[in-house]
């Protein structure tokens, strides 16, 4: 009688394929992973492929008829629909400002933090506890103080001798008064990021840049920064996404006004799918809004992941 040994080193303890046999025990994991895989594949791929498809149609979501349209959708985006320029310089400026707020501002409140003081817990919860807020009660809170007869902010400059101020109605400071909501509200997820990358550093090159003769400032930019290089890869890529994505925070305090001046990639494309029922192009505004991610975000992380193995 074969041993245990040689019954699985025979051939049912192989799979053949076109170049050979591969033991069953490096297909193993595809079971593991498989679950993985068919979620990603049916939640994110297909659906992605799908939406390409439909941003070359001429659709209205219902109808049975859909014409092909090929490219037309993307240039007339570009070429005659005036709202999609705005909605595209806004969607810039705004990922701007929120990459200068995670990178930045954020990274300077963990520092602060990362210091023993007395209450650093109590303010380490109050800097986070807007994020766990919804977008809509935040969006709420702030329409209240940006009132333009009753409002926190309006009262204040009252006080001081100053006019009112149309916060959510001055086209041109209509779209910065809805980014200070959100910062106020997403800035506590970067700052936790960076103070768990700061509490996780090694003491050692501290030590020695001190004794060397290093000031604050030199062994922040040499071995602070340069230790918190996986972090800011994180920081940037969840407000990159997050901020090309926004959405509800927009809508529930201006729904795009006052004239469109706040409109961004996101409400544009549910405006065009959903309420004038242009499916093709608001497919089409996803489509161009993927791609800005990708052309943004992938050589940054690289970049960051190359320079990390230098």
């Amino acid at each position: 009688m074969k041993s245990r040994a040689n019954n699985e080193s025979g051939p049912a303890a192989y799979k053949r394929t076109g170049k050979g046999r591969i033991p069953i025990k490096q297909l193993k994991p595809l079971l593991y992973i498989g679950p993985a895989l068919c979620i990603y594949l049916f939640v994110i791929v297909i659906p992605t492929f799908y939406t390409m498809y439909i941003s070359l149609l001429e659709w209205n979501g219902v109808s049975l008829e859909k014409v092909f349209v090929g490219l037309k959708n993307y240039v007339n985006l570009f070429t005659r629909d005036n709202v999609f320029l705005i909605s595209f310089k806004n969607t810039l400026i705004w990922t701007g400002l929120s990459l200068v707020t995670s990178m930045v501002i954020a990274l300077l409140f963990a520092l602060l933090l990362n210091r023993e003081f007395k209450g650093r817990a109590f303010f380490r919860a109050a800097f986070y506890f807007p994020f766990i807020l919804s977008n809509i009660v935040v969006a709420i809170i702030w329409s209240w103080l940006y009132n333009p007869s009753m409002g926190l902010f309006n009262e204040i400059l009252m006080k001081l001798g100053l006019s009112r101020v149309q916060w959510l109605g001055d086209p041109k400071i209509s779209l910065y008064s809805v980014f200070l909501a959100s910062a106020w509200q997403f800035i506590g997820n970067p700052m936790v990021i960076f103070l768990a990358g700061l509490q996780a550093m090694p003491p050692e090159p501290f030590e020695a840049a001190r004794v060397d003769g290093a000031n604050i400032f030199q062994a922040f930019w040499h071995i602070t920064i340069p230790l918190l290089r996986e972090t800011f890869i994180i920081v940037f890529a969840t407000t990159l996404f997050g901020s090309m994505r926004v959405f509800d925070i927009i809508y529930a305090m201006t729904g795009g006004g006052p004239a469109h001046r706040t409109q961004v990639l996101a409400s544009w494309m549910y405006y065009q799918s959903f309420q004038v029922n242009n499916v093709g192009t608001g497919s089409a505004i996803s489509m161009i809004l993927l791609m800005i991610v990708l052309i943004v975000g992938i050589p940054y992380i690289l970049w960051q992941g190359r320079r990390s193995h230098v």
